[in-house]
């Protein structure tokens, strides 16, 4: 991403004083989202374990799940964002741009299937303690 950034043109509406900051801040809160999220799931978990029948005990909650539900998404489309906004690149943020609507369109097949998988599995172990009654 950064050295494709590099052979494009900058733009001077991405070259403000405030690009920098705002630019280191997206890309330390969106690596904080990825690592976190990766440190929270393990590395079963981060690496589809579910897809695999690979299931948490629970779906994972705590930080950064309590922020948003796909952490690593956000989390790597912030950095794309700051990267862009860094090198001041206007076709980094249109990428970024792509890049989240790509996401959005997995997200939507991904948390479907992820809440359908730990709610049959539920249901399984439900199954089976009505017949061990």
């Amino acid at each position: 991403f950064e050295r494709a950034l590099r052979s494009q043109p900058a733009s001077p509406l991405l070259e403000y004083s405030w690009a920098p900051p705002l630019a280191y801040l997206l890309i330390i809160c969106g690596n904080v989202l990825v690592l976190s999220s990766t440190w929270a799931l393990g590395i079963t978990g981060t690496y589809l374990g579910d897809y695999f029948g690979i299931l948490m005990d629970e779906p994972v909650t705590s930080f950064p799940f309590n922020i948003t539900g796909a952490p690593m998404y956000y989390g790597s489309t912030m950095s794309f964002l700051g990267t862009a906004l860094l090198y001041g690149r206007p076709a980094g943020v249109l990428l970024t741009a792509e890049v989240l609507l790509v996401y959005s369109i997995a997200l939507s097949y991904e948390d479907p299937f992820t809440s359908e998988i730990y709610a049959k599995r539920e249901r399984e172990r439900r199954d089976v303690g009505k017949k061990m009654k």
